[in-house]
């Protein structure tokens, strides 16, 4: 899979009401990802108006001050029965 750039976690626009990161797409629309998708390992933004990606360099960590800011919890991990 080839991203488009990589962008730093601090360059991007956190939406406390959606619980997104955005960061502005060359096509005019913006690229975004959940927070909780983040938390989950995920890395990859999206733009919803064309075929870009790009990658999101942050650590776990970095996440407990956004939810602390939108007055959330990380999501608890989901038991699996065996």
């Amino acid at each position: 899979m080839s991203t488009y750039d990589q962008v730093e976690i601090e360059d991007m626009t956190f939406d406390v009401d959606t619980q997104t990161f955005t960061y502005p797409c060359p096509c005019g629309d913006r690229f975004q990802i959940f927070i909780d998708d983040m938390y989950d390992g995920e890395n990859i933004a999206v733009c919803p108006s064309c075929s870009l990606m790009i990658e999101v360099v942050f650590e776990k960590e970095d996440l407990t001050e956004y939810y602390e800011e939108a007055g959330s919890q990380p999501p608890e991990p989901v038991a699996v029965a065996s």
